[in-house]
């Protein structure tokens, strides 16, 4: 990329601090119209960042985060200084999200997209219970929990960790499947698939054991059935500083205690 050429779309997540730095970075470098510009540089935390990246997908574009948040493991570190030169060199990292389709206990079925994680919680006080099978073979006959996921490598690191998942590198072609809490079998600690997978969940006692499935901010109540794979159509693409890749963080998480 010509640093001199590049052109910029600030985005602000809307707090305060998000906002001084838009005004400050489109008044240094300027501010082009959101589908115009060669980068689209999102000022927040994770949060904001995946939404952006949720709006630009498979359009080509790249997002390159700068952290004004709270939360900013993708994020690259805020400087004002020098931007076009740092995002020339950038490193592009380009991420397909999993595609979720649900039947609800009406029979209806919702179709979404997300970027982190596929995770289905219970909705009541009852432990949900779980039927998974990959790639149309059953491999988990019943499992009580308080819910699972299926997490991409860019979500490893978000509610995947917390629930004691694997960290996977981005261009790992692999997906987590991670319980929340598992019950029963209480040993098990979840799977490493390859990123073909078909991951099908039927939900048993779905009357008495509600069921919620969420695809990062899309969420469907009372679900009966939940099948999930990477998509094979749609791309975002993320950009990071050259001496700050995905990789070296995820090496870097790994030695954290």
């Amino acid at each position: 990329m010509d640093a001199k050429s590049l052109t910029f779309s600030f985005a602000s997540s809307g707090t305060p601090e998000a906002d001084a730095a838009a005004k400050r970075l489109s008044r240094r470098y300027g501010q082009m119209p959101f589908g115009q510009a060669d980068i689209v540089v999102a000022l927040g935390g994770d949060g904001f960042l995946l939404q952006t990246l949720r709006e630009t997908m498979s359009t080509g574009k790249r997002v390159y985060g700068m952290n004004r948040g709270t939360v900013g493991f993708l994020m690259n570190e805020y400087s004002e200084d020098a931007l076009p030169g740092r995002l020339a060199a950038a490193v592009a990292e380009t991420i397909r999200p999993l595609e979720m389709e649900t039947i609800d206990d009406t029979g209806a079925a919702t179709q979404a997209l997300a970027i982190n994680e596929v995770s289905l919680l219970r909705q009541s006080y009852q432990a949900a219970r779980l039927r998974i099978s990959v790639d149309g073979k059953v491999r988990l006959e019943d499992l009580i929990c308080d819910g699972v996921m299926v997490a991409t490598p860019a979500g490893s690191t978000a509610y995947n960790l917390s629930a004691h998942g694997p960290i996977l590198p981005l261009d790992a072609p692999l997906l987590a499947l991670t319980p929340v809490s598992p019950f029963r079998p209480r040993r098990w600690r979840g799977a490493l698939l390859p990123k073909t997978a078909v991951v099908r969940f039927e939900i048993l006692e779905e009357r008495k054991r509600p069921v919620n499935a969420v695809a990062d901010h899309t969420e469907v109540k009372s679900v009966v059935s939940v099948e999930v794979k990477e998509s094979a159509s749609h791309t975002a693409t993320l950009l990071f500083d050259a001496g700050h890749s995905w990789s070296e963080r995820i090496l870097a998480e790994q030695f954290k205690y």
